[in-house]
């Protein structure tokens, strides 16, 4: 049998982490996954033990006094057996009471083969999380709400040849069972047909496909919360003003902004007949018409989570609950004004876009981060910060 490895909380010379008065949560996500990261310092501070499953020896995330024991989980890939045992292996020897995925691969496959894990999952059934991974599938729900999106469809080479002007490319999915690339392929947008035509072989070599998506110009925003019987929980809506990488990356700078009922109405019905449950950020571009585009749907930990967590406290704690069957507490709305910041991204956007000048951008992005939530740093627990400086001080 497996025994855990000892978390930080209860290495020597540390000060012991007080009891769980909840239960047991265990996160399988790589060991530098931000939003797993805030995830679990938020289940910590509801009281929960947290264990998490990574394929490295922990890193950030392990490095955290928020988690409590860490386990040896493979990614899941190749048919996925390796990453099963390692579930298998650390349910058995934490006696957790629900398994989170961090990123869509892992989320995906907890749930593809959750009959084979001893322990409940959080997520969807298999073909619901395979719904909202499909960026075709998924603009077919939003369009049924009233919800806008980009125009998409599959690259195939009729659909490149007939293609005009500037187009993204995207994998149609970021997990499929017996997959074998190893990394996502992350979107990217081109200036043609032509010079996206690599970017598409790229993705089919990597035994996956590509789409097509028409290029949206605006503010990247979001919408968060808890979907349970119906209703968005804890709603929280944030704009992010800095991305990395630049410009169509994840939010290096966000703020939390009043939540937009009308949105929210839309969502819910599009949720309902997905048939979801659980934590959803869904992100939207908003161009100079004022029409939010959906362009992405994650039903998992996500990278700006530490803000919604700032902003209104106990989104995860409450999927938590739902999740073994208990009955979620009310969550009011976020409150508006809160700031957050990813300050390794937003330095290194500063460095490309040189708003006002670099030492101009560069002093912004300090001056923001100072009464911001930060995606790792956190001076009560600055083993993550550590760990990750470190390791960018050993890289070659």
């Amino acid at each position: 049998m497996h025994q855990p490895q000892e978390g930080p909380a209860a290495r020597p010379g540390r000060k012991p982490a007080t009891p769980p008065a909840r239960g047991r949560v265990l996160i399988v996500a790589t060991g530098r996954d931000r939003g797993a990261l805030a995830a679990a310092r938020a289940f910590r501070r509801a009281g929960w033990y947290v264990g998490v499953g990574t394929p490295e020896s922990g890193g950030s995330l392990g490095a955290s006094t928020a988690c409590d024991a860490t386990f040896h989980v493979p990614r899941p890939r190749d048919g996925s057996s390796g990453f099963i045992e390692g579930v298998r292996e650390a349910a058995d020897a934490g006696a957790f009471d629900v398994v989170f995925g961090g990123g869509d691969d892992w989320m995906a496959a907890l749930a593809a083969y959750r009959s084979q894990i001893p322990v409940p999952v959080a997520h969807p059934d298999f073909d619901v999380v395979e719904t909202v991974l499909d960026k075709l599938r998924l603009a077919r729900f939003a369009g049924k709400a009233g919800l806008a999106s980009p125009h998409t469809e599959l690259a195939t080479d009729e659909a490149l040849a007939g293609w005009s002007g500037p187009l993204v490319v995207k994998c149609k999915e970021h997990w499929a069972p017996q997959q074998t690339h190893p990394l996502r392929i992350e979107a990217k947008l081109f200036p043609s047909p032509a010079a996206a035509r690599s970017q598409v072989e790229r993705i089919r070599a990597a035994g996956a496909q590509a789409i097509l998506q028409e290029p949206i110009v605006g503010t990247l925003g979001a919408l968060i919360g808890v979907f349970h019987d119906g209703r968005l929980l804890g709603r929280t809506q944030q704009v992010s003003t800095h991305l990395w990488p630049t410009p169509n990356g994840a939010s290096a700078r966000a703020r939390t902004v009043e939540v937009d009922e009308v949105l929210v109405g839309k969502v819910e019905s599009m949720l309902h007949d997905i048939g979801w449950h659980g934590l959803v950020e869904l992100q939207f571009l908003t161009g100079d018409d004022g029409v939010p585009h959906l362009i992405d749907f994650n039903g998992r930990f996500f990278g700006s989570l530490a803000l919604a967590e700032s902003a209104r406290p106990g989104l995860v704690h409450n999927w938590a609950l739902a999740a073994i069957g208990a009955e979620p507490s009310f969550l009011a709305d976020a409150t508006p004004g809160k700031r957050y910041t990813w300050l390794t991204g937003d330095l290194r956007r500063a460095r490309i876009e040189r708003r006002g000048g670099l030492l101009r951008d560069l002093a912004g992005s300090i001056l923001w981060s100072a009464r911001a939530r930060h995606s790792i740093w956190d001076p009560r627990d600055v083993g993550p910060s550590v760990s990750l400086a470190l390791r960018r001080f050993r890289r070659p």
